[in-house]
């Protein structure tokens, strides 16, 4: 179970920091280890680790929108800042997928995802760090400004990413190395569905082979579906010879489950368009959907800072199977 597997891991790291050599030389003076969060009581928090999570779906930040998948910079700022007022922490499809969700009691997480490698979304200036204007820049300057709210999100690439060539390689390395999640669109952004079997595994390919050969020793672990379209079957979309993806996204139109829920579909992960309360199909964007969970806030997923357990209120529906031994009504 990945939560469990987290506090293993941090039992085996804290063994292993203590086996090694005398050298025979002094220690050196540090600090006293900071004190470890005092638990929080779930029902204080009204933690809620089966709630709804959601997962917002960007493409371009232009100055002038030409569609519904466009944001203006402010616009993206502004949707930047509401979520850390709300309390929000982004996490990456693949930990969100994955069930490591370690965010602090009381805040809830939300996936910021970005289709199609645009370069409005990361451009890199001379000093090599994401220039001003872009996507990638904005969450930054956010997070500083909100030290709580992590600046991670998940970019899906096609052939060309982020405008090619050698600038296109630096933006993925950058991401990699900062800690955001690159994530496979398929090469070609191929609709899956209309595509032979043959033809949508060769394409899914070759989008995760330019990943790993920009980033030697990265493997992506999870895919956006191309227009939303599904394979037939299913399971072409993440199972394959040379590619193994633990969540697949769709492109609507509600909240994800949580990852410990039993109707949560790693292979059908729903997202939310990134739109304005006034924009063309408003109802399913993320504006509307967001004041759906603050008016209803026992519905969204809300954590109780304790990676080890899944907190949810008694009378609740138990989390799946898997995650039994977890599971921590109050």
């Amino acid at each position: 179970m990945p939560r469990l597997r987290i506090v293993a891991a941090a039992i085996a790291v804290l063994a292993a920091a203590g086996c090694g050599t005398d050298s025979g030389a002094a220690d050196p003076v540090s600090a006293p280890p900071a004190p470890a969060p005092a638990p929080v009581d779930p029902a204080q928090v009204q933690a809620n680790e089966l709630g709804r999570i959601p997962v917002l779906m960007y493409h371009r930040i232009v100055a002038t929108p030409a569609s519904v998948y466009d944001r203006t910079p402010d616009d993206f700022r502004a949707e930047l800042e509401r979520l850390a007022r709300e309390n929000y922490v982004p996490v990456t499809t693949a930990d969100f997928a994955a069930g490591r969700i370690d965010i602090p009691a009381g805040t809830h997480p939300v996936v910021l995802t970005f289709d199609d490698g645009d370069p409005t979304q990361i451009t890199l200036g001379p000093d090599g760090t994401p220039a001003p204007g872009s996507a990638i820049r904005i969450l930054l300057d956010v997070a500083a400004a909100h030290p709580g709210f992590r600046p991670v999100a998940s970019l899906y690439v096609n052939a060309d990413p982020f405008g090619g060539g050698p600038a296109g390689t630096a933006a993925l390395r950058w991401l990699h190395d900062n800690g955001f999640e690159v994530g496979n669109h398929t090469f070609s952004h191929l609709n899956l569905r209309t595509a032979s079997t043959d033809k949508a595994r060769t394409d899914i390919v070759r989008g995760d082979t330019l990943i790993r050969d920009a980033l030697p020793g990265y493997r992506p672990a999870t895919l956006a579906l191309p227009f939303g379209a599904t394979p037939r079957p299913p399971e072409v979309a993440a199972h394959g010879d040379g590619y193994d993806y633990s969540g697949v996204l769709l492109v609507g139109a509600n909240p994800a489950p949580s990852p410990f829920a039993e109707e949560f579909k790693p292979l059908a992960i729903p997202r939310i368009r990134s739109e304005g309360p006034a924009g063309e199909e408003a109802e399913f964007g993320s504006t509307v959907w967001l004041d759906k969970m603050a008016a209803s806030p026992t519905t969204r997923y809300t954590s109780d800072g304790n990676p080890a357990v899944i907190s949810y209120p008694t009378g609740k529906a138990a989390p799946a199977a898997q995650y039994a031994a977890a599971a921590s009504p109050y």
